[in-house]
């Protein structure tokens, strides 16, 4: 009798991103069954084979990773603002995971070593802006954990600044409650060689509206993870980010935006500008759409471009549909570099080449800048971008 063998399955060889083989083992279906916890150790060694890891630097943020962190208070000035309280608040206050709990390892290593969480409570119906700055964390590994609260009905605009020297894994919360409207912006001007990696959770109540907005122009590697549940009938998610990576910067952001209760909006919108070699971008946007959210209109797209030879950027669009009673869904990317015939109108019109080039990378991410709804930060974003395309000279003779 001769022995018959068959082909591998493709597919059925054990994969590295842990679990395949083990008894009972079932694939995570769709992205709403991830494993999360608050512990540590209940999490896998991250090998940087995962497909959450794989894109990421992971030998440069070991530290935060796996590494013990500082969770004591840090240093900050904040605007002290007529209906919004900030204060620290113990770790075992039960707000604390009201909006999520964490997915990865990172995450959860900075969730369990946090002393106080800094927690930003507003209950003024007419809008507030508060401006939250830090800029002394140091260079040694450190944890921290946010808390941002919008009460019922609420209006308010929370500007989150970081920069100078950090090494620092965080975990931001953002609840906003019924009827309230919230905006944060997270602005990363870190030192060159910092490193933040960084998750934020946002659940949005009944007939509320909260606008994210990520914004990332300097530090080493910066992984920001935007993770948001429209949880209320009638809520709406604008989701924004612009970065602007410069020669061996990494960033990068996943955004997961879950359409829970009927009758949400999201849109996820996320542009950035690479120049210099080993400048990299990683933009992985997911979109679910549950099985209780009829009447669902949601638009996710992530936009490159590429001034400069030797920069790299991943986009990657994902979109799970689990009822067909929506109004809408799409997603989009496109990485590219200058528009010629864009820049040939302008000079047609007397505009030498390299002040073409500077008003189409203005435009390109002015989009994103006049989102915030702050004129004042608008102004220095502006100033920011100009400061970096004058780096390389891409927009010099």
């Amino acid at each position: 009798m001769s022995l018959v063998t068959t082909p591998e399955q493709q597919g059925a060889k054990a994969h590295s991103d842990g679990g395949w083989g083990e008894p009972g083992y079932v694939p995570v279906q769709t992205r709403s069954a991830r494993f999360s916890s608050v512990e540590h150790s209940d999490f896998p060694k991250v090998t940087g084979l995962e497909s959450d890891w794989k894109l990421t630097p992971v030998s440069l943020v070991r530290s935060l990773i796996d590494g013990e962190l500082n969770g004591a208070h840090y240093d900050y000035v904040a605007d002290v603002r007529p209906g919004v309280v900030i204060e620290w608040i113990d770790r075992t206050d039960p707000r604390i995971g009201s909006a999520g709990i964490p997915e990865e390892r990172a995450s959860a290593n900075a969730w369990s070593s946090f002393d106080e969480a800094l927690a930003i409570t507003v209950t003024s119906e007419e809008h507030v802006t508060v401006t939250l700055t830090r800029s002394g964390l140091g260079s040694a590994p450190r944890a921290a954990h946010m808390l941002i609260i919008a009460k019922p009905n609420s209006n308010a605009t929370v500007i989150l600044e970081s920069s100078g020297p950090a090494t620092l894994s965080e975990n931001v919360e953002v609840v906003v409650e019924d009827g309230a409207t919230l905006t944060v912006v997270s602005l990363q001007e870190w030192a060159d060689d910092a490193q933040h990696l960084s998750s934020h959770f946002a659940t949005v109540g009944r007939d509320a509206r909260l606008k994210h907005i990520v914004i990332s122009l300097s530090g080493a590697v910066v992984r920001l993870n935007p993770s948001v549940h429209l949880s209320g009938e009638g809520s709406d998610g604008d989701l924004y980010g612009l970065y602007f990576a410069d020669a061996g910067q990494h960033f990068e952001q996943r955004v997961y935006l879950h359409h829970v209760a009927p009758n949400t909006k999201g849109r996820v919108n996320y542009k950035g500008a690479l120049q210099g070699k080993g400048a990299r971008a990683v933009w992985v946007g997911d979109v679910l759409i549950g099985p209780d959210a009829a009447g669902t209109d949601s638009y996710e797209q992530n936009r490159n471009l590429v001034l400069t030879e030797g920069t790299r950027a991943d986009s990657i669009p994902n979109l799970e549909i689990e009822t067909g009673d929506i109004l809408g869904a799409g997603h989009a990317s496109a990485t590219g570099r200058f528009d010629d015939e864009q820049l040939f109108y302008l000079q047609a019109r007397g505009i030498t080449e390299a002040e073409a080039r500077r008003l189409v990378v203005i435009g390109f991410l002015s989009e994103i800048v006049q989102k915030i709804g702050n004129p004042e930060l608008e102004a220095r974003l502006h100033s920011a971008i100009e400061a970096e395309l004058s780096l390389t000279g891409v927009v010099t003779p």
